[in-house]
């Protein structure tokens, strides 16, 4: 059974059936990860997510994998080692979405980094990160970082590291992790919340969900349940009744979104605000985008929302310090605000929070994993399948092999006997070009889904030879029955923004296509013209949280739904 929308009534079916050995609430990082570790151990594996994958923390992250130089700065040398290793392995076995970056990082008079600390900083980061020899740190003097990048503020400028981050896209990487866990055997639906607990003798043995797209309800049973939603852990915490001792403390990151034109870095830097915070800027093909803010955040969950009091800061911090650029609101093109959902620590601020992650097990048995960071999220989820094989070998179900997800090429990832995936990578070029596929949009393909291109190419029609290419419309069909059939696509603004990432980096395209996605959708998941007009709404109204933006956190809290 493949991985399509069509299939999700099937795939609920199948989880009902018998008693699964674990179920994971929450489709983000976090729980694709725990689904692909649990699967490949031999687990018997259900995954609820309640709206799509990606859609919370997943998708509105800064998009890096990267080390964590601020926590080195913090005494985090764990941490830092950990991630590096992470992000090593990532690269390995996603090269499709895992891309090298230079990052600089400008040292000025009175910054958080003097010179020699910052030398000595990035050197430790580099070894305690096991960074490869071509991408570890150099120390440039004022001349010459002004060279790698003129569009620098001068005044006080001692000179720069130059170190590498890694770039990703967050949302699909979600997404690809979970098609490698649907291949391991995981069953996995999105679209499908968690609505009260099952207990027997006071333990978890199973939940209610609701399919929010049939309406129908549906028990489902396993041996263990983990509490994997991010954000909303506390909310399933509080559905269980062990909502006790440590908790939540969300804060609110929002990036910026410009034309590469308006602010045309050489490479992405890391740098100083006024307030004394840092922010990153990242070249991404035509756009440039700005991050973050880290500010304590008490609202609506579902939907963070960019404010004009953060856009203002975020401009503010890149016209410091780049001033030949004066950015203005009517540069900004897109943005996206995301939760980091760390855990609280008394007397500390939003940014002096660990990012470490905490495994809580209630007196239910329900366990909950919170706080972690993207990067780590495969040691997250080897921490909670170690337990969860500790807890079923106790019950004499016998114990589980190791974690071995590090050996595990991610779907997209594969090289098809090519020893490099960059060799891999213009051969499928080649195809597309030898197919009629207009090379722009070829490229994007293998951006977007790595090898799982080839999927695309098979579902577009072959041409006579001589013939014209491919129309828009029919490379955006062949795109999306891709997307619906293997990627489980249910919503058109789930493409739109999740799928493809244009609402973010290509609003122009998204608006564009939106009528013609929500036609051809239709056609393949049998919309009548009811629902049609609902999901051009769904488009709407995540299109007008782009161009509306409410004034400050206060007014946003007199709009939430």
């Amino acid at each position: 059974m493949t991985f399509s929308a069509k299939n999700r009534a099937c795939v609920l079916d199948q989880m009902a059936e018998n008693e699964l050995d674990l179920i994971i609430i929450g489709g983000g990082i976090t729980g694709a990860g725990i689904a692909l570790d649990a699967s490949v151990r031999g687990l018997r594996v259900g995954l609820l997510e309640k709206a799509d994958f990606g859609s919370g923390t997943s998708s509105r992250s800064t998009k890096l994998i990267h080390g964590g130089l601020r926590y080195l700065k913090q005494g985090e040398v764990k941490l830092v080692q950990e991630v590096g290793r992470e992000r090593a392995i990532l690269y390995k076995n996603a090269p499709h979405l895992v891309t090298p970056a230079p990052m600089l990082l400008p040292i000025y008079k009175g910054g958080t980094y003097g010179y020699l600390a910052s030398s000595v900083g990035l050197y430790v980061y580099d070894w305690l990160a096991g960074v490869a020899r071509k991408e570890r740190r150099k120390m440039l003097n004022k001349a010459d970082t002004l060279r790698h990048e003129p569009l620098l503020k001068p005044d006080g400028l001692k000179g720069s590291g130059l170190y590498y981050e890694y770039r990703t896209d967050d949302a699909r990487l979600t997404l690809d992790i979970m098609k490698t866990a649907w291949r391991h055997g995981a069953k996995i639906v999105n679209y499908t919340e968690l609505t009260e607990f099952i207990y027997r003798d006071g333990k978890v043995v199973g939940v209610r969900a609701h399919d929010r797209v049939s309406g129908r309800s549906i028990e489902l049973y396993a041996k263990k349940v983990v509490n994997a939603a991010g954000p909303w852990v506390d909310g399933v915490r509080k559905l269980d009744g062990s909502l006790q001792g440590k908790r939540l403390f969300l804060t609110k990151g929002v990036h910026l979104v410009v034309d590469h034109a308006r602010l045309p870095v050489a490479q992405s830097a890391y740098f100083d605000t006024p307030d004394g915070r840092m922010v990153f800027v990242i070249p991404r093909g035509k756009i440039t985008y700005i991050g973050t803010t880290d500010t304590a955040y008490s609202h609506y969950v579902d939907l963070p929302r960019t404010t004009e009091e953060d856009r203002a800061y975020l401009i503010r911090a890149v016209n410091f310090m780049f001033p030949p650029v004066k950015l203005a609101e009517s540069d900004i093109q897109s943005h996206w605000a995301g939760l980091r959902p760390l855990i609280y620590e008394e007397g500390k601020g939003p940014s002096e929070l660990s990012r470490k992650d905490e495994i809580f097990i209630s007196d239910s048995g329900l366990i909950t994993i919170a706080g972690g960071k993207l990067t780590g999220f495969r040691k997250m989820a080897e921490k909670v399948v170690d337990l969860v094989g500790r807890q079923l070998a106790e019950a004499g179900r016998g114990s589980l092999p190791g974690c071995t997800t590090d050996q595990i090429v991610i779907s997209g990832g594969e090289c098809k006997d090519r020893s490099r995936y960059a060799e891999w990578k213009q051969e499928m070029l080649q195809m597309g070009a030898a197919k009629g596929v207009d090379p722009a949009v070829a490229r994007e393909w293998i951006e977007t889904y790595g090898t799982n291109t080839l999927h695309i190419y098979e579902r577009l029609q072959d041409r006579p030879s001589g013939s014209q290419g491919y129309s828009r419309k029919e490379l955006l069909a062949a795109q999306l029955a891709y997307s619906v059939e293997e990627e489980m696509t249910v919503q058109a603004v789930d493409f739109l923004r999740l799928r493809t990432g244009w609402t973010y980096f290509d609003l122009r395209q998204a608006e564009e296509n939106a009528d013609t996605v929500i036609a051809l959708m239709a056609e393949m998941l049998d919309w009548d013209s009811s629902e049609m007009e609902r999901q051009r709404a769904e488009v709407n109204r995540f299109l007008d949280t782009i161009y509306r933006l409410p004034k400050n956190d206060q007014e946003l809290a007199r709009i939430e739904p």
